[in-house]
Order: structure tokens, then C-alpha cells, then sequence
């Protein structure tokens, strides 16, 4: 086998830093840190009581939704509630739960293989121990989303305008969250994000809280 200079040694997830050390160690390679991340899902549909706007009879799979205009739910980011996620998850860290996906943030090691598999591209891959995140991958107009959803991100940029760190952004329409600099900047934000949403859809990551209470429990 050859030796690719090119590959980091980092690329098993599952492993994590211990394996990366090793490989780095057989290789020879500088070792690369790694992150701990847990797949996110960015979709509030059922608190956002979003509504079908079509029966669908089709197959029963995401990707097979998809094709019929988009899906039988009123939001076009909506997940799509069949769970081809679930089925793709290799280490069984997701079940679906009255039709959306819930992510086990301890068994979860950060693949992306269910990313990878929804079509519509609303699974995010966040670090672990992340303070913050928006559950929501709308990128209409506010008009828009207060039409189909009751909880969606309306692009109203206030959390973009006060956080300190300077973490936010609103890129192509969607909330998006440096989570380096927001855990760099030091508790004294004290989240001001989740304060002043108008939606309440930026919420605390209750996943790390999740992992460090099984980290406790152990």
C-alpha cells in the first residue's frame, strides 16, 4: 500500500484521536487534531407544526419523497421523515422518533454518513461540546416562512448583530455559526443569541449537555 502524503492521518472517525495518534505514529505523518463533532439535525418541522400540503404514495424513502415536488410538507427544507438517515447510520446513533430523526450524541462518532445521505441537505456535522445552533435550514423570506412554519429562522439578523464574538453569519440565507470562535470568545457572551432570537430557533446545543451528563453518569 502507498503511503499518500497527502492523506491526514485523522480520517477515522470512529477512532478518534487515539487511532489518529497511531496511524500519524506507523506513517510517519505530524499528527492532525481532531475534533469531535455529532450530526445535527436542522429541522424544527413538528414545533413548527409545519403542514402537508400533498399526500404521498410513493416509496417510502427520503430520496423518494424528494421527487415528488419536493415532499408532501409545506416547508421545502423540511425534513422529510422517513428516515434514510437512520438506515444509513453505521453505528446505529440515530432512530426516528414520530417521524424525525434523533441523534444519540455518545454513540454518534461524527461520520457524516447520514449528511451524506439526506437529500435535503439539513444534517450538520457540529462539534460536541458546541454552545449554540439553529435547528432550522429555511432560506426563504420571512414572509415565507412564518407562511409554513410557526418556529422558522426568518433572516431577521439579530443574532448576527449581537454576538459578541462575531460568530454568526447569515450566508445564502441560512444561519450559519463559527463554533471556534464561539467557544474562544469565554462564557461572558453568556449567549445573547438565544436571548434576543424573535423565533426562539436559536437554541442551546442540549446534545453537548447530553454527552456531559453520560460522561458524569459513567
Amino acid at each position: 500500500m502507498v503511503n499518500d502524503p497527502t492523506v491526514p492521518p485523522n480520517l477515522c472517525f470512529p477512532g478518534k484521536e487515539e487511532v489518529a495518534a497511531k496511524v500519524a505514529e506507523i506513517t510517519g505523518k505530524k499528527m492532525a487534531s481532531v475534533e469531535n463533532v455529532t450530526a445535527a439535525i436542522r429541522c424544527s418541522r413538528p414545533e413548527g407544526n409545519v403542514k402537508v400540503q400533498l399526500d404521498y404514495v410513493g416509496h417510502k424513502t427520503c430520496e423518494g419523497a424528494s421527487l415528488a415536488y419536493g415532499g408532501p410538507w409545506a416547508c421545502k427544507f423540511a425534513c422529510l421523515g422517513f428516515g434514510d438517515c437512520v438506515l444509513a447510520c453505521p453505528f446505529d446513533a440515530m432512530e426516528l422518533v414520530n417521524g424525525m430523526p434523533q441523534v444519540d450524541p455518545v454513540a454518534c462518532v461524527g461520520c457524516g454518513t447520514c449528511a451524506r445521505t439526506c437529500p435535503k441537505g439539513i444534517i450538520e456535522l457540529i462539534p460536541s461540546q458546541a454552545r449554540v445552533w439553529v435547528p432550522c435550514s429555511n432560506r426563504d423570506s420571512a414572509k415565507e416562512v412564518k407562511a409554513v412554519c410557526e418556529v422558522g429562522c426568518i433572516s431577521c439578523r439579530m443574532c448576527v448583530k449581537v454576538c459578541p464574538a462575531k460568530a454568526v453569519t447569515l450566508e445564502e440565507g441560512i444561519i450559519k455559526i463559527d463554533h471556534k470562535k464561539c467557544l474562544d470568545f469565554g462564557p461572558e457572551c453568556n449567549e445573547v443569541c438565544v436571548e434576543k432570537c424573535p423565533q426562539e430557533i436559536f437554541k442551546y446545543y442540549r446534545h453537548a449537555v447530553s454527552v456531559n451528563k453520560s460522561k458524569e453518569a459513567a
